[in-house]
C-alpha cells in the first residue's frame, strides 16, 4: 500500500514532467518544420513611411530565402500601439511578426497608462533592422533655412506654428517636443495616422513643421516641395554632408527613428534564431546595404540578446526626456 500511495503522491510531479517533455517535442518539431505556410509582417503604421518601407523591403527578401509568402499587413492607429497590440496577441507560432519603431516599443508606455501590451515582456525581440536620421523639414513658405534662423522666427510665433508626426508618441512628435524644450519654442503637434498622412499635409501646408526619416522626405526635399533644415542624428549623413545636425544649434539633441524585427513573447528560441539569422543575411545583402545607404539608413543586424538591451536603454531614455518634457496625451 505505503509503495502505491508514494506512486500517486508523484503522480503530479509524472504528470508535469510529462506535459513539459510534449511542450518540449512540439517546439522542437515546429522548429523543424517552420516554416511551412505563409508569414504576416505586421507594419504598425499606414503605407508610405519608413516602417512600411522597410517591413516591404523584409518581406520580399524573406519570402525568397524562405521559400513561403511573407505578406506586410499594415494596422494603422494609436501610434503604432494596434499593430503591435495584434502581434503580441498572436500565436507565438513565428507565423505573425512586427515590424516597428521606436513610439509602440520605448514611448507609448510613457504615455498611455492603459497599454494593452507590456513591450519588454509580451515582445520578442529578432534584430535591429535599421537606423534613420530623421530630417527636420519646413513647408517653402516659412521664411527660414538654419536652425538659428527657425528658433528666432518661431519664437516670435508662439503657439501658432504647427508640426505633424506620425501620431501620437511617434518619433515626430517627441523630435518636435524634444526641440521646444531644448530651443525653448512652442509648436503646436499636429498627429496622423502614419508618417505618409503626415507627409502629404506638411506638402501641402496644412502644417508648417515636419520631423521625419529622410526616407520619407528626400524625394520631396530634391523637388523643391519641402525645404530641409537639419538632421535630427548626432552626426551629419554622408549622403547629406552639407545639411547640418540639429545638436550643432543645440548640443546634445538626437531623435533619429529604428525599425526593429518582433515575434509574440514565448516563440520557441529556435524560431527566433532561424528568424535572426535569415535577417541578418538580408542585411548583409550588397543590393539591400546599397539601398539603404542611397536612403540614408544604417543597416542593423545584431543578435536578439543586444537587440533587447538597445532597447532598454531607449526606454529609459526616452522616458526621461518624457517626463523632462512633460509631455502627455490624453
Amino acid at each position: 500500500m505505503r509503495g502505491a500511495r508514494a506512486q500517486f503522491a508523484n503522480l503530479p510531479l509524472l504528470l508535469a514532467a510529462a506535459v513539459a517533455g510534449a511542450a518540449a517535442f512540439a517546439h522542437a518539431v515546429c522548429a523543424q518544420n517552420y516554416p511551412n505556410r505563409p508569414l504576416r509582417l505586421v507594419s504598425p503604421y499606414a503605407p508610405g513611411g519608413g516602417t512600411d518601407y522597410f517591413a516591404r523591403l523584409l518581406a520580399q527578401k524573406l519570402t525568397e530565402n524562405l521559400g513561403v509568402s511573407v505578406v506586410v499587413e499594415n494596422r494603422a492607429g494609436a501610434g503604432g500601439v494596434i499593430g503591435a497590440d495584434a502581434v503580441a496577441k498572436a500565436a507565438p507560432d513565428g507565423y505573425t511578426l512586427l515590424l516597428a519603431s521606436p513610439s509602440p516599443i520605448v514611448v507609448s508606455p510613457h504615455l498611455n497608462k492603459n497599454m494593452p501590451y507590456d513591450p519588454l515582456k509580451d515582445l520578442a525581440p529578432i534584430t535591429l533592422v535599421a537606423s534613420v536620421p530623421a530630417i527636420f523639414a519646413v513647408h517653402p513658405s516659412i521664411p527660414v533655412k538654419t536652425v538659428k534662423e527657425f528658433i528666432q522666427f518661431a519664437k516670435a510665433r508662439a503657439g501658432e506654428l504647427t508640426y505633424s508626426s506620425s501620431g501620437n508618441g511617434g518619433t515626430g512628435h517627441l523630435a518636435g517636443a524634444l526641440f521646444d524644450l531644448r530651443a525653448g519654442t512652442k509648436m503646436i503637434h499636429v498627429p496622423y495616422k502614419g508618417t505618409g498622412p503626415a507627409t502629404v499635409a506638411l506638402i501641402s501646408g496644412e502644417v508648417s513643421i515636419g520631423f521625419a526619416e529622410s526616407i520619407s522626405l528626400i524625394t520631396h526635399i530634391k523637388a523643391g516641395r519641402l525645404r530641409a533644415i537639419a538632421l535630427t542624428s548626432l552626426k551629419r549623413s554622408p549622403l547629406f554632408p552639407d545639411l547640418p545636425t540639429v545638436a550643432e544649434t543645440l548640443p546634445g539633441y538626437t531623435a533619429g527613428p529604428w525599425y526593429g524585427a518582433f515575434a509574440p513573447a514565448k516563440t520557441p528560441p529556435e524560431i527566433i534564431a532561424r528568424l535572426n539569422r535569415e535577417i541578418v543575411a538580408i542585411l548583409r545583402k550588397e543590393d539591400v546595404r546599397a539601398g539603404m545607404r542611397d536612403s540614408a539608413a544604417e543597416p542593423g543586424g545584431n543578435s536578439p540578446a543586444e537587440f533587447a538591451a538597445h532597447i532598454k536603454d531607449e526606454y529609459e531614455r526616452w522616458g526621461r526626456v518624457i517626463r523632462e518634457a512633460g509631455i502627455k496625451i490624453d
